[in-house]
C-alpha cells in the first residue's frame, strides 16, 4: 500500500476549523515545539486512540522526520482514514517557517 505523502506547504492552515494534524512523536519531542492546534497522539497509543479521529476528515499526520508518520498513516489507511504523510516532519516544518508552540 503507498502512502500518500505532501510537502509541509501543502498542509493547510491547522487552525483552520476542519483541518486536523496529528504528531505521532513522543511525549518529550512534543514538548520541545509542536505545531499549533496539532493533536497528540503517540504512535504506540495509535491504536488506543483512533477513535479520537475522524475516518472522513484528512488527516495530515507529522512526527520528526517522517518515518514514524508513514507507519502511522499505513495503518490508519487499513482502518479506512482519509490520510496523508507530511514529508520531512517537524524538521522540515520549522525549516519552512511555519508557526510552532515551545
Amino acid at each position: 500500500m503507498q502512502v500518500p505523502t505532501i510537502e509541509v506547504d501543502q498542509v493547510p492552515d491547522p487552525s483552520t476549523d476542519g483541518v486536523l494534524v496529528v504528531d505521532v512523536r513522543e511525549p518529550h519531542e512534543w514538548a520541545e515545539g509542536h505545531i499549533d492546534g496539532a493533536l497528540h497522539v503517540p504512535l504506540g497509543d495509535l491504536p488506543a486512540r483512533v477513535g479520537e479521529l475522524d475516518p472522513q476528515t484528512t488527516t495530515y499526520v507529522v512526527c520528526h522526520l517522517g518515518g514514524r508518520s508513514a507507519r502511522a498513516v499505513a495503518w490508519l489507511q487499513q482502518q479506512g482514514h482519509d490520510v496523508v504523510n507530511v514529508a520531512g516532519g517537524m524538521d522540515a516544518w520549522e525549516a519552512a517557517g511555519r508557526p510552532t508552540v515551545r
